[in-house]
């Protein structure tokens, strides 16, 4: 049902509002985000039907997977887009978004697990099943390179490169980094690649890329936001976790053991130092805790 409201919706993107096909495949994105809460719900509505509270509940349902303010903002914002488009076209005589409210945002600081943690929640992972070994590989992955989630469901075998240790990523506007990969996750990914992808029936089109669903097709963002939640609930963990909090992870630890900014920087694929510059505020505040937990000075 929803397909062809999809189709139009990119048409209109496209040719009325001329953006960037990365601007377009974003706000796709946003509306596959809303329908896939709509099949999960069982509640599969047309526009025209969708209320304000189905849409409040479906930002609920994305902040209870993990998702920050600022993703939500954005996910809104493409979702007023949609109306505005089903308005045009007379999809709709109401816009349900327009009394949606969006989180507030502010640049906080970011959970990050320690390395126990990461390492408890790894440890839940039921490798006697199939999905088992692909997301031990997926995990190990996320937290050896850093890489953003977007990243890790479109990384592809042409760009591991496991021999000399690397594995060649392409980040937002299509900028591609050689990111180092650990030992860990590349036994991971030949376990899988050999033992469980090997086997599957792969669908046209997917050959390339490395970590797939049942189907033979690429693992969409909210499966892995799916997988993250379930193993931290196993483990116990109670801190705000996301697929994120493993790049979040990754470079707290970086800077914590004394890594240059710069490098940091390189890895995470970050555009300006000043985004990265959030993990050294972050370690001083790590710093600042741990000498008010242990040292005698500051427990007077």
């Amino acid at each position: 049902m929803w397909d062809a409201y999809k189709k139009g919706f990119k048409a209109y993107l496209q040719l009325e509002k001329s953006l960037s096909e990365n601007s377009v495949e974003a706000y796709l994105r946003d509306i596959e985000k809303l329908t896939t809460f709509l099949q999960v719900t069982e509640n599969l509505k047309a526009p025209d039907t969708i209320e304000l509270k189905d849409l409040q509940q479906f930002i609920k349902w994305i902040a209870d997977l993990g998702m920050t303010a600022t993703s939500q903002a954005r996910i809104i914002s493409g979702i007023r887009g949609f109306y505005k488009y089903c308005l045009t076209e007379q999809i709709t005589t109401k816009d349900p978004s327009v009394l949606l409210d969006a989180p507030k945002t502010r640049r906080a600081l970011p959970d990050f697990l320690t390395f126990g943690e990461i390492e408890h929640i790894i440890s839940q992972i039921d490798l006697s099943k199939p999905e088992g070994q692909r997301n031990k590989a997926i995990v190990e992955t996320m937290y050896s390179c850093g890489l953003r989630v977007s990243e890790l469901v479109s990384l592809k075998i042409s760009c591991l490169y496991l021999d000399i240790g690397f594995i060649r990523v392409v980040g937002k506007g299509d900028k591609e980094r050689l990111v180092p990969i650990g030992r860990e996750a590349i036994k991971h990914i030949k376990i899988y690649f050999n033992q469980i992808r090997a086997h599957q029936n792969i669908a046209k089109d997917y050959e390339d890329i490395l970590f797939l669903n049942k189907f033979g097709r690429s693992l969409s963002r909210i499966m892995i936001f799916y997988i993250i939640k379930e193993l931290a609930q196993k483990a116990g963990i109670t801190k705000t976790i996301s697929p994120h909090t493993f790049r979040h992870s990754f470079a707290t630890h970086l800077v914590e053991g004394g890594a240059d900014l710069r490098a940091v920087q390189e890895m995470l694929g970050h555009e300006s130092i000043t985004t990265t510059e959030i993990y050294t505020h972050l370690d001083r505040d790590y710093l600042r805790s741990t000498l008010m937990q242990y040292h005698p000075a500051f427990k007077k």
